[in-house]
């Protein structure tokens, strides 16, 4: 496997937290490991059980279960694993940040700091036994962002984010095959009879496919099973401020900024539109929009709402041209995408000129960050992701392909990229 799960810090002290990393591990046979400005440290916590400490702010904790973690981050390890409990116990306690506190009081705690705070171990195992007397919590977390989650919209912080996502055909880690320490894979739930296959839903009725937010609601409605009531729906929609509203509201307007403010601007359901309310809208699987998805969107899901504007233009319905102008903007957008002519291609920093896609071909390891572009210079996405291309902190290493700083405001045409894929065939005959 390429990529591996990384525990990042968290903000607040929970059980289970952090756990929305990955890392190109590769194993640890790849670039990282054979990089000269990569320092890889924490091994001796891999694969044990102890407790994460952030370095920073009020040092909040998190169970740890032996991944991969950050650097912004200390392990504490147990010698013996029963003395766990009694450790958390401490960790997760105010008094914690008190203690280390008295012995530095700097900006970022180091682990030198942290093995010097005084632990009476019997004390803080009377506390662990009252607190938990049958043991620590098992791995679980109802937050979508965590890989520990289980998919479902009805046990979720965020039920309609998730059923969306469910509806677009994505999965999360466990639903997938992916098991973690005490926290097995998944079996199939029943809703993924209900999702999109090709992770394309229109927010109107398109295609002979029902509308976005009478598909959403089968998801619910599925999902809650007997507790779901219209009662049940008005409750979800106050959650997203949208009391008093219905589903298509939260689809069209409200839908995509949370879900860009939830994922940390790092969208996978992407909100395709003409720019009009009364226009063509899709939500997209990014995930699965690969080039030939890309093509049905626009010829098929968008070609059927253009015929459909036509045919209204011909008859004389009301605000028909307008919509009609709107959709073929649109697809020209499309089109400058699928093919990748500068400013609407994906420039990557770390390939070569040689190995730079052409036209929309993306490759998801690359990342959302890249891959999004092409969209946003087009203006076609219901809100613009908090997300820049300027220069990175660091350095890249040396002999990378485009010099030391790692600058990613970069354009490419396809004569350029064509130019550089023919030399590098010709070098290789």
């Amino acid at each position: 496997a390429v990529w591996e799960f990384c525990q990042l810090t968290c903000d607040e002290t929970t059980y289970f937290g952090g756990r929305d990393g990955m890392l190109r591990w590769e194993k640890g046979n790849g670039e990282l490991v054979r990089s000269e400005s990569a320092f890889i440290k924490g091994r001796e916590a891999w694969k044990k059980k102890g407790v994460a400490i952030r370095h920073m702010r009020q040092l909040p904790a998190t169970l740890y279960d032996g991944c991969l973690y950050d650097q912004s981050s200390a392990v504490i390890v147990p010698r013996k694993e029963e003395h766990l409990p009694a450790i958390w116990a401490f960790c997760s306690s105010p008094r914690f940040n008190d203690f280390v506190r008295e012995l530095d009081q700097a900006l970022k705690v180091t682990n030198a700091t942290l093995v010097k705070v005084p632990f009476d171990l019997a004390h803080w195992e009377k506390i662990a036994a009252e607190k938990y007397p049958h043991g620590l919590p098992k791995p679980f977390s109802s937050d979508p962002t965590q890989w520990l989650f289980n998919g479902q919209p009805k046990s979720s912080d965020q039920p309609l984010q998730v059923a969306v996502a469910r509806l677009l055909c994505y999965q999360w880690p466990r639903q997938t095959g992916s098991s973690f320490p005490d926290c097995p894979a998944l079996g199939t739930d029943g809703l993924e009879g209900l999702a999109d296959d090709d992770g394309i839903v229109c927010i109107p009725a398109v295609r002979n496919e029902a509308s976005a937010p009478d598909r959403l609601r089968g998801i619910l409605t599925s999902a809650y099973g007997e507790d779901w009531s219209p009662t049940k729906l008005d409750e979800l929609l106050s959650a997203v401020d949208y009391a008093g509203e219905n589903l298509e509201n939260w689809l069209r307007d409200g839908f995509f900024e949370q879900h860009c403010r939830l994922f940390h601007n790092r969208p996978f359901i992407w909100h395709i539109w003409d720019g009009r309310r009364d226009g063509f809208s899709a939500l997209v699987n990014y995930h699965l929009l690969d080039r030939a998805n890309l093509e049905k969107l626009t010829y098929t899901y968008l070609g059927d709402w253009l015929t459909r504007q036509k045919a209204a233009v011909e008859t004389g319905e009301e605000g028909s041209d307008a919509r009609l102008q709107a959709a073929q903007e649109l697809k020209a957008k499309l089109e400058h995408i699928l093919k990748g002519e500068t400013p609407f291609d994906v420039f990557i920093r770390w390939k070569p000129i040689e190995q730079q896609p052409l036209g929309w071909n993306p490759d998801l390891n690359d990342g959302v960050r890249l891959n999004i572009r092409p969209f946003i210079e087009a203006n076609i996405l219901k809100k613009r992701p908090n997300i820049k291309w300027g220069v990175d902190r660091g350095k890249n290493p040396l002999g990378a392909p485009w010099g030391e700083d790692r600058d990613n405001d970069t354009h490419l045409t396809l004569k350029e990229k064509h130019e550089a894929r023919a030399k590098a065939e010709n070098e290789k005959k």
